[in-house]
């Protein structure tokens, strides 16, 4: 499975690179803080696959990687995506290693 450090998607997003982000927490999770992007809950992914793209790079987001790697897994293998990015340590490296400022839980 590919992987992105919290470091490597902030760059990316400073340089404005095509891609999307999906954010696979609960509703409530993501309230408490998110990065933006997509909010499909992992619960309703196969529901809602339609809505991940695939012309480009797609960063999947959960609290510490663990949800989003089940999803990368779902996708890949049974959908046949094939461009997808596990945001390494979730949301929670997002905020503690590039915004400080950021709630946690």
């Amino acid at each position: 499975m590919d992987e992105i450090t919290a470091q490597e998607l902030k760059e990316r997003l400073a340089h404005q690179n095509k891609m999307q982000l999906v954010d696979v927490r609960e509703p409530e999770e993501f309230e408490i803080c998110n990065i933006g992007g997509e909010l499909i809950p992992l619960g309703e992914l196969s529901k809602q696959a339609n809505r991940i793209r695939r012309d480009v790079p797609v960063v999947v987001i959960c609290h510490h990687g663990f949800r989003s790697a089940q999803a990368i897994n779902y996708l890949s293998q049974r959908l046949g995506f094939d461009n997808l990015l596990n945001l390494k340590g979730g949301i929670h490296a997002w905020a503690t290693q590039i915004d400080p400022t950021m709630a946690v839980y």
